[in-house]
């Protein structure tokens, strides 16, 4: 099992979506940058414990954790002409991008935000640090720990 931080914007899914979603389950869509991508596809695997971050927002901040239920799969709204995430390159032949399903888990007990991640010491490779644009990023076992006793969660 790995650990992973996706970001999202709350005003568009919010950690509140996933839980109130059927099943408490979601595709991630609309991933469009190939790091991200290729973490999707190449090393997102099913039972992975995912941090879900909230970003754009007045306070970004680690809110809540899910599990992955099923592996990389196409995206369907690279094909789609109305879809915000349509890519007029990719073809079913040979699509470009790949989401993954996410369940929801829980909400942490308290928000982690992202100026107490920076201002830890203990956290040392996590890519919000240094890469803040990715979308999608592995978190080190000792990070996830950490991060999970910070937000009140074990």
């Amino acid at each position: 099992m790995a650990y992973w931080l996706f970001k999202t914007e709350p005003d568009a899914f919010s950690i509140d979506d996933l839980q109130q979603a059927p099943q408490q389950s979601t595709f991630w869509e609309g991933i469009r940058n190939y790091q991200a991508r290729n973490f999707l596809r190449d090393d997102v695997q099913v039972g992975d414990q995912v941090f879900i971050y909230h970003s754009s927002c007045k306070i970004p901040a680690v809110v809540g954790i899910a599990t992955v239920t099923k592996g990389a799969e196409t995206d369907p709204h690279q094909f789609d002409l109305s879809s915000d995430y349509y890519d007029a390159k990719s073809s079913t032949d040979n699509p470009r991008w790949v989401g993954v399903t996410l369940c929801y888990q829980q909400h942490l007990p308290r928000p982690v935000t992202l100026k107490a991640i920076k201002a830890d010491d203990t956290i040392t490779e996590l890519a919000l640090k240094k890469a803040g644009r990715l979308s999608i990023m592995p978190v080190t076992d000792a990070e996830w720990t950490h991060i999970c006793q910070l937000g009140g969660t074990e």
